[in-house]
């Protein structure tokens, strides 16, 4: 793989990463939560409209279209691994920006997600 499919590659990821953060803050912010008891449309609506929620959905298609074309450079057997990364970035960014803690399970299993993407890789 040379440098340019693995900046895509971690871009994806990235992108990825940052459309979770941002669809949980939209979905907990107790606007969007207290429309749904009001009903499905209501519901809709206000998520339709949360700056957040619009946020991770514009993430989520970039991601997944940069991943489309990393697809049609790398082999996926190669490329798919490293979204492994964005279990770590996740935790990561919800540790920071949300207050979720990080335990000792998570940072094992982080630590091994880690190891298994860098054996993959080479």
């Amino acid at each position: 793989m040379n440098v340019i499919s693995i900046t895509l590659i971690l871009f994806s990821v990235s992108l990825s990463v940052l459309a979770q953060i941002l669809l949980k803050q939209g979905m907990s912010n107790p606007a969007v939560q207290a429309s749904f008891n009001i009903g499905l449309i209501s519901g809709v609506s206000t998520v339709l409209t949360n700056i957040f929620i619009l946020g991770g959905l514009f993430s989520y298609v970039s991601s997944a279209a940069i991943w489309l074309g990393v697809l049609a450079k790398v082999d996926v057997s190669k490329a798919y691994p490293f979204v492994g990364l964005g279990f770590i970035g996740t935790m990561l960014f919800a540790y920071w920006f949300l207050n979720e803690p990080i335990t000792s399970t998570k940072l094992i299993g982080t630590l091994m997600i880690l190891v298994g993407v860098l054996l993959i890789s080479k």
